[in-house]
């Protein structure tokens, strides 16, 4: 793989195979490009538990000492943990060393604001001209300040959660719970809070080293392995998180993965119950929600993929919003913090099987039943735009559609969505219909136009 396939630049920050693309030297100089942007200050840093976590987080430390900025060095925490840290703590903003749910080999870098949210497209713009021209300001060497370790970073975003949980009746129902950190940076407070919150954890790689018992990515191919364990340990439901904790998978009490789309959907609809408000969501989340949201009468605004895009939407509207968030198992709850956040949505969850009395399986049944099957074609950059150009000549006239990323039609019976990733040197097929059979058909048929054009382009 060479450097320009593998590093992915984008609103989701800096991702790159660690010695390929992803150098130290190049780790540093973003890091110098992130101070010099923010200004002299406090700075956040801190990682997943990957294994070149440490390399790559001492060549930020570098970049950000040159500057005369002060780091604060978090250790391996959960970025949602991070992001409600770094508003508390008023720091200019924050580094985590980490690349998500991509595999080991991979790591990168995540750029937050003072108020703990990811850099939008404007912000990044700004941010990235720094870095290509390359003029950083370097500090004298007495000006430069001695790092500082912080103890306790996830006990701002705890007292938030434990704060608008009812905790008391999740206590009542003595929940087991098989929980799989996949050993991520979550594994440094899943088993904490869910003892915290009176169930019986059940505990699958919760040991943050970053040697991934499995693909860190929380896909139902991904986790057999807690599958088998709610299934032996009769535990009532399972929970996985990826490696830097932002995102959360369902395992009903049978040992099925409902799929990372239902993270969602479960939680919306209870929140939805208790508050009726307006749900922000990306274009590829399940339809599922809009299904959810008209029996509550609130409206569903969808945006462009990215989190930032989703939390931009929400502190824009007048209407105080419920929730929002994305269907990769991606639950925003504004009331803990506007971020993609695993506890919040394991809390809500727990919650909703306390409050309903129920079974994830009976939870489950009583929302809309959609299939989605989300498919991945390997391309460049420049492969992926001249393929969605030519995509849109050819189809936007066909069903509803949105160009707003790649592009999206809707027709009668199904949906589908093509991207290029953001983080992955790869297009994204999306589709979701209401029958298994349906969904595989379509994704059959635009991969062979997905082919067709790429043939002769």
């Amino acid at each position: 793989m060479n450097r320009a396939t593998s590093l992915k630049i984008s609103v989701s920050g800096v991702r790159g195979v660690v010695g390929e693309s992803l150098t130290p030297q190049l780790v540093a100089k973003f890091a110098q490009a992130f101070g010099t942007y923010l200004g002299r200050g406090e700075v956040i840093v801190g990682q997943d538990s990957r294994q070149s976590g440490i390399m790559v987080k001492k060549a930020v430390l570098s970049g950000l000492l040159s500057l005369g900025c002060k780091p604060v060095d978090v250790g391996i925490c959960p970025i949602p943990s991070i992001q409600v840290f770094t508003k508390q703590a008023k720091a200019m903003g924050a580094i985590v060393v980490t690349a998500s749910h991509n595999p080991k080999e991979w790591n990168g870098l995540k750029f937050l604001n003072k108020d703990g949210l990811f850099l939008n497209y404007h912000q990044v713009e700004e941010f990235l001209d720094i870095y290509h021209q390359g003029e950083f300001s370097l500090a004298d060497v007495d000006k430069y300040r001695i790092p500082e370790n912080e103890e306790n970073p996830t006990e701002p975003h705890t007292k938030k959660l434990l704060s608008y949980l009812n905790v008391d009746s999740i206590a009542k129902g003595k929940f087991k719970v098989a929980i799989d950190c996949c050993n991520g940076a979550g594994a440094v407070l899943a088993p904490w809070l869910l003892e915290r919150l009176g169930c019986r954890p059940v505990l699958l790689n919760c040991v943050p080293d970053g040697r991934f018992a499995h693909h860190p990515e929380p896909l139902p191919e991904n986790i057999a392995e807690l599958c088998r364990a709610v299934v032996e340990n009769k535990a009532d439901v399972g929970f996985v998180q990826d490696a830097d904790a932002d995102r959360l998978a369902v395992v009903n009490e049978k040992g099925e993965p409902l799929g990372e789309e239902m993270t969602l959907v479960l939680a919306a609809k209870h929140v939805l119950s208790q508050e009726p408000g307006p749900v922000v969501i990306n274009l590829s989340t399940s339809q599922a929600i809009d299904d959810i949201a008209a029996d509550y009468g609130v409206p569903v605004i969808r945006t462009k993929i990215g989190e930032i895009n989703v939390v931009e939407t929400l502190l824009s509207l007048e209407e105080k919003p419920a929730i929002g968030g994305e269907g990769n198992g991606g639950v925003i709850l504004p009331a803990i913090h506007p971020c993609r956040d695993s506890f919040t949505a394991m809390g809500l969850i727990l919650e909703y099987m306390a409050s309903s009395g129920k079974a994830v399986s009976e939870l489950q049944n009583e929302v809309p039943r959609y299939f989605m099957i989300k498919d991945r074609i390997d391309k460049t950059r420049e492969e992926s735009y001249r393929l969605i150009k030519e995509l849109r000549k050819k189809f936007t006239d066909k069903g509803e559609s949105s160009l707003v990323d790649g592009m999206k039609i809707i027709f009668s019976d199904y949906w589908v969505h093509i991207r290029p990733s953001n983080t992955e040197p790869i297009v994204r097929l999306i589709v979701e219909a209401p029958s298994k059979t349906k969904a595989e058909e379509m994704v059959k048929l635009w991969r062979r136009e997905i082919e067709g054009i790429s043939k002769w382009k």
